[in-house]
């Protein structure tokens, strides 16, 4: 196969897709993912954006830095996708929705503060204001009263 030119496909755009949310989940740049795995943030770059198809090691490779099995980066992908021709190289895995919250940066960086926050109970507290946020007029109050969260070194609160 030495001089056919690499053509990505869907597969490999829904992989790119999926480095890159779950290198975002966990609040790494290309850099910070490039040096775990030994390759440069260009590289990563590539992969993300299917420049570059990623090899079954590299992949394993790649879980293991993001600290999540190699099938996440096949979630989502249908198990039969129907033969690629001239005429259907548009085909995509799935289309972008701009009403799907799991494709916005704003839900990232709400996963991220959540889960860094130090306790349970601090992540109970913001689960009880969402919860009552979206009830509406159904506000219901939490058995405990909630101490304020302060910020700055305990100087603000939140």
């Amino acid at each position: 196969m030495a001089g056919k030119e690499y053509q990505k496909n869907s597969v490999d755009e829904h992989i790119g897709n999926r480095i890159q949310l779950r290198r975002m989940m966990l609040g790494l740049s290309q850099k910070d993912l490039g040096e775990k795995c030994g390759v440069s943030c260009q590289q990563i770059q590539k992969y993300e954006s299917a420049t570059n198809r990623i090899s079954a090691a590299r992949l394993f490779q790649v879980g293991r830095a993001l600290e999540t099995p190699v099938s996440f980066f096949f979630m989502g992908v249908p198990g039969n996708l129907p033969e690629e021709t001239k005429a259907n190289k548009s085909h995509r895995v799935c289309a972008p929705d701009a009403d799907d919250p799991m494709g916005k940066s704003e839900t990232l960086r709400l996963i991220n503060l959540y889960w860094k926050l130090p306790n349970d109970k601090q992540r109970a507290i913001i689960m009880d204001i969402l919860t009552a946020l979206n009830q509406g007029d159904k506000v219901s109050v939490t058995e405990e009263p909630v101490p304020p969260i302060f910020v700055n070194g305990g100087k603000a609160p939140i």
